[in-house]
Formats: C-alpha cells, structure tokens, sequence
C-alpha cells in the first residue's frame, strides 16, 4: 500500500485528471498529451520553482496531507473499575471535577498553566484572539518567528533592532488577560537572534521568556520568497539578507542592465546554533532579566535530538517543544510537510527514549512538549500518556487558531443578526451562544462580557479539551494527569504494540 498522497493537492488547487492512479509516482495512469496540466506536474510546468511552495498560503492554515502509517489512533484509551489514585478512593472525591489538570514548566523560575497544554508559535490570521484566549485559559502560547518584519515601524540600526513598537501590542493581547497561568514566549530565529530580539524584547518589552528556534515540523529549512525585480533584490541585500543570485555581483549587474535578470530569492539563514555559542548567550540574557528559556526542536536526527536536550540541561532551559511531522505553516515547502521528519508518534517515542537513557548518565532535563497534529481530548490524552512521564503537555496549534477564527466569524454573524442555522437552537445572541461565557464571567467579572468572540472562542475550545481529559483520566480512576502512562494505552496494530513495549 503506497502511502504517497499524490500529485494533486489542496496547497496548490491542483488535481488529477483520472481517479486512477500510479502508486508510486502518484501521477494518473493514463497521461494524455490533450491534458491542460492540471496536477502538481502541470503546475509546475508554468511556475517552476515557485510550485515548491504552496499557492494558497496567506491568511489560510496548511498542513500535511500524507496518512503516516503510525498515529494516536492506532491506541485506544485504556479503563479501570476498582480503586482511585490521587484522591481518596470515595465517592464523593473520586469525580470528573476533581481531577487535577494544573502542571508546572520549568526550572528556575517555574510557570504553572491550567491544564497541560500550550499554544505553539504562531503570529498571523487572528493572532490576538489566539494568545488572548491562552491568557484566559490559563496556559502558555509562543510568538512565531519573523515578527519584526509584521511591523511597519520597524527600525533596524547597524544590523540590530532598534525600535519594534509591535512587539509591544503582540505582547499585550496575552497580558491584557493574564491571571496568574502560562506565560506569553517571543521566538526568535538565528538572524532573529543576530538582530538582537531576544534583548529588545526582555529590555524594551518585559519579556519574561525567549524560545530559540531549532526547527519546525513543517519546515525544516528557512523559507525562500521570490523578489520582485532587480530592485527589490539590492534593497533586501542591504538589509543584510542572504539573497541569490548576488545582485551586486557585477555578471548579475550587467545582466539586469541588459533587462536579463533571473529571478531573485531571499531566504533565511539556518541555525548555526552550537554549545560554545548558546550556553554563554543564555547566560548574558538571564543577567539582563530573562527568566525562563525554551527550545523549539522537531523531528530532525536522533543525533540532534540528544545534542540539543544534552545543551538544554547544561544550560538548565525550562522547555523543550517537539514538533512532529504532519503540522504546517502556509510557508513551508508542500513536499516538505508530507515527507520530512519524524512523524508525532515516533518521534515522542525517540525523545523519551533518548531522555531516559541522559536521566541515567544524572542529567537534569527540561519540561518537554509535544506538538505536531493534535486538536481533541483523545489525542491529548494519549500523548501525555505515552510519554509520561517525559513529556509535560501537548502543542495545539492549528486547532486552537481554528477556534479563534470560527468564534471571530459567529461573533460577527450575531452582531449582524445572521445567526447560521445550525447554531440557532443554541441561543439568540453573544451571551446565549457562547456557552462557556459565565466561566469567564466567574474568573473575570462581568468585564468577561466585552471579550472578543475569538479569545472566547478559544477558552471554550480549551475548556473542551480540559473536560475530555477529566473524563478519560477518571475513567482510569487516574484523577492527577502526572499519574498517566503508557499502561493507559491499548495497541490496537502490531506497530503500535511494538513501539508500546518498548516504553
């Protein structure tokens, strides 16, 4: 059974012509030569290196369309009728409600959420109802990186940021509602990090936290965006980024002057992150005030993975997320996202096994979080299950801007009186709708009323969550999350089994 997803896609609109296909090429098996183009290969045809990318990024969310043979649902969750842990085995403590979902990240200065969840990098589509509702519910969320080039205003002297008002305001959409849980992390690349964000950020903005990025599951290189003309190519130069070809080069010059230019790329440099350079770096930011580091590392080497949570405990970094193939960005090369890195399922199970085996030499390890495809309570649930007791919580990104953008959007259909049909039978207005509206009101007074339909959209999506694991966890008479492991799992394939048994 092929598990190539073919050549036609949603990230470019493209499709096959014939329902039959080849397995392995994943082009039909009757090509004709009367056929406009109108797969991948077609598209390729007029866009060239272009099609690399998806046509359809913007203000969309992207993510891999390839079926990985091993997944969350290759596991059912596992029950238990006699006894309870956590609590005294009663009737009356022994309830739903009582299990407790609250975990602390960190080392030095640790951060406690609510329930053992974080909202991963992310800064566009409706970002201020996506780290207002991480606020809310009381867990921790991560700007994305390239932030500073969302700002206008932006002011770069002698290659380092110099003014990023924006950060500011991106900042403020979390701490306007912060009540005591998570904890709001610009992210920063290596030309990020060059440009000094990370300081910018703790000295002009009260950042608390800077996550370093490694990588990502999507994408595992920087992204390449093709310039305009010749122009644009000598203006992003002078800027300092990398751009092919060399528009100074006197060749290219003289071919731009013959109105013979190629095309221009500007991309971003990779990570040339090592112990030498981190360790001290982290160091001088925690003398400016930076209280908490996290690492962002994803499915790369098992090699990498080691060196980077061996960095991670010299350094003593408070979190570690791991983002497993299959997540997306709009900005991440289509092939890319079906086809690189480990894959959620393999990759909690490397990391834990790697951490284990440091655990043993005496090292003291990060927080970890997974990440990568996750978006209801059952594939939480069994994430932390089978990383317990290494990983800490679970990513939910996609998800959780998902969220955000559906309760923006029926938060604008009730103020214009347009309430869609299928939610009619709910309620007739902001307050009736909106169900989860008195938990808020209860946490932050009748203030709650005013919030925006997508930051409320997002708690609710939370609270969701929250509810479903009380559910399972109870269900296994387990009514404190740290108390999940592997034996609340049940393979249900043979590859499953396997990789069970080897937790």
């Amino acid at each position: 059974m092929s598990l190539n997803p073919g050549i036609a896609s949603s990230f470019n609109e493209t499709k096959t012509r014939s329902h039959t296909l080849s397995p392995q090429s994943g082009m039909c098996s009757f090509c004709t030569a009367d056929c406009p183009g109108t797969c991948e290969i077609g598209l390729s045809a007029v866009l060239g290196a272009q099609s690399v990318y998806p046509t359809t990024t913007g203000n969309n969310q992207i993510a891999s369309e390839k079926d990985y043979p091993l997944d969350y649902s290759h596991f059912n969750i596992n029950g238990r009728v006699f006894g309870a842990q956590g609590v005294p085995a009663g009737t009356d403590q022994a309830a739903i409600f009582n299990v407790r979902l609250e975990r602390t990240l960190g080392r030095r200065h640790p951060v406690k959420i609510a329930l053992p969840v974080i909202l991963p990098a992310l800064l566009k589509m409706n970002w201020q109802d996506y780290f207002a509702g991480a606020a809310m519910a009381g867990v921790c969320c991560v700007i994305g990186e390239g932030s500073p080039s969302k700002d206008p205003a932006l002011q770069m002297r002698n290659g380092k940021i110099a003014e990023f008002p924006y950060l500011n305001e991106i900042m403020d959409a979390f701490r306007r509602y912060y009540r005591g849980y998570g904890q709001i992390v610009p992210q920063a690349n290596f030309e990020e990090d060059g440009q000094g964000l990370p300081e910018y950020a703790v000295s002009r903005c009260g950042a608390e936290a800077i996550e370093f990025k490694f990588g990502q599951s999507a994408k595992g290189t920087q992204p390449v965006t093709r310039l305009k003309d010749y122009d644009a190519a000598l203006k992003k130069k002078a800027t300092g980024a990398l751009v092919h070809p060399d528009p100074e080069d006197p060749a290219v010059r003289a071919s731009a002057e013959r109105g013979e230019a190629p095309n221009f790329y500007v991309y971003g440099r990779l990570p040339m992150w090592d112990e030498e350079y981190l360790i001290p770096r982290i160091g001088m930011l925690r003398d400016m005030g930076l209280k908490n580091v996290y690492f962002k590392m994803t499915g790369f080497d098992p090699v990498d993975i080691e060196r980077v949570l061996r960095i991670a405990a010299s350094a003593e970094v408070d979190v570690v997320t791991f983002d497993g193939a299959g997540g997306g960005s709009g900005y991440s090369p289509c092939k890319m996202m079906n086809e690189w890195g480990l894959p959620t399922v393999p990759l909690e199970s490397t990391v834990c096994g790697i951490a284990r085996r440091l655990g043993r030499e005496g090292l003291e390890l990060p927080s970890m979080v997974i990440t990568g495809g996750f978006a209801t309570e059952d594939q939480v649930f069994k994430a932390l299950a089978l990383g317990a007791p290494c990983f800490q919580a679970v990513g939910l990104c996609r998800a959780a801007m998902a969220a955000a953008n559906s309760a923006k959007k029926v938060g604008e259909l009730v103020e214009a009186g347009n309430i869609p049909a299928y939610l009619q039978k709910y309620g007739d207005s902001k307050e009736t709708l909106f169900a989860d509206l008195p938990d808020l009101r209860h946490l932050y007074g009748k203030e709650a009323e005013s919030f925006p339909a997508g930051a409320i959209g997002v708690f609710s999506y939370l609270n969701r969550i929250a509810m479903g694991l009380r559910h399972f966890a109870a269900l296994n008479r387990k009514f404190d999350v740290n108390l999940l492991g592997p034996d609340d799992l049940i393979p249900l394939t043979p590859e499953a089994a396997e990789l069970l048994a080897g937790r």
